[in-house]
């Protein structure tokens, strides 16, 4: 038998599941599954990136648990292969990914894996708690992702 605050703990947890898993599949396009499954991720790497930097900026509350949640949920994204998601014929579609990506496909590689290695580094920096490194770190890392948009992400569909 569940106690009454494990029970409301249990509920929440499911309303929080069912009420954020449209934002998985909100991308979701069987007509151009590589665009979806791209869009998705990012749109998953943004729902756990986003409220990190929030907080750095004194946008909303600290909070040293949630900190240490996303910071791991961004590391399980990046441990998924996105680049299937921009296999050779997925530039076209509803995308903003512009055709520079496979036009110089190491350069960015190079970009995610730079990526992924300040997410490793953010998420063991945010296990330390210290709120200035983990301030800095979330800048760093948010540069990763910007040098990336900067090249590769139109600001409109392309197509």
């Amino acid at each position: 038998m569940l106690t009454q605050p494990r029970a409301l703990m249990l509920s929440l947890i499911t309303i929080g599941a069912v009420s954020l898993s449209p934002l998985a599949v909100s991308h979701f396009d069987d007509k151009e599954i590589n665009q979806s499954y791209r869009q998705s991720w990012f749109a998953l790497v943004a729902s756990n990136f986003g409220p990190m930097a929030s907080t750095v900026k004194g946008e909303i509350p600290w909070d040293q648990a949630k900190m240490e949640r996303w910071s791991r949920d961004l590391e399980t994204l990046t441990s998924l292969d996105i680049m299937r998601g921009f296999a050779e014929g997925s530039d076209k579609g509803t995308t903003r990914a512009k055709p520079e990506i496979w036009q110089n496909k190491a350069d960015f590689d190079s970009k995610l894996d730079d990526m992924t290695g300040a997410v490793a580094k953010l998420q063991e920096t945010v296990a330390t708690g210290d709120r200035e490194a983990i301030a800095e770190q979330v800048g760093a890392t948010g540069k990763t992702c910007k040098a990336c948009h900067d090249e590769y992400k139109a600001k409109n569909y392309l197509y």
